[in-house]
């Protein structure tokens, strides 16, 4: 394709966090954290971003971690989804989980994951599959 214009891959950027109790607050609080976090490290800009997906252990009920993107970050456009996380005996307790499908230029290995509070050991608990 001489002369066309390249176009971005959409690429996963996941990161992780805890929550420190089941209420709004803490949940918010948490989420935002983790999503400005990912944001900088990853030079994200919001029109650059496809969709997000959220999810949160069982024992995290209060809110929607997607309220702290559209309220805390304005991102009043984006496609969100939240769930719940399975239900894995043993598993990371007050645990929310997000995926940013995001459009970039950059390889998969130039993207951070971010995993903050109690989730920093995720990924070598899980076998780095956090």
């Amino acid at each position: 394709m001489t002369g066309a214009a390249r176009l971005s891959k959409v690429r996963g950027i996941r990161g992780a966090t805890t929550a420190d109790s089941n209420d709004r607050e803490a949940i918010l609080d948490a989420t935002s954290e983790l999503l400005e976090e990912l944001v900088q490290a990853n030079e994200v800009d919001t029109d650059d971003i496809a969709a997000v997906t959220f999810s949160a252990t069982k024992d995290l009920d209060a809110t929607f971690p997607a309220v702290a993107a559209r309220v805390h970050m304005g991102w009043t456009d984006v496609a969100m989804m939240c769930g719940h996380e399975m239900d894995v005996p043993g598993g990371q307790e007050r645990c929310i989980r997000v995926m940013i499908l995001v459009n970039t230029d950059k390889r998969p290995d130039e993207l951070e994951r971010i995993y903050l509070r109690d989730a920093a050991n995720l990924r070598a608990r899980d076998g780095k599959q956090g």
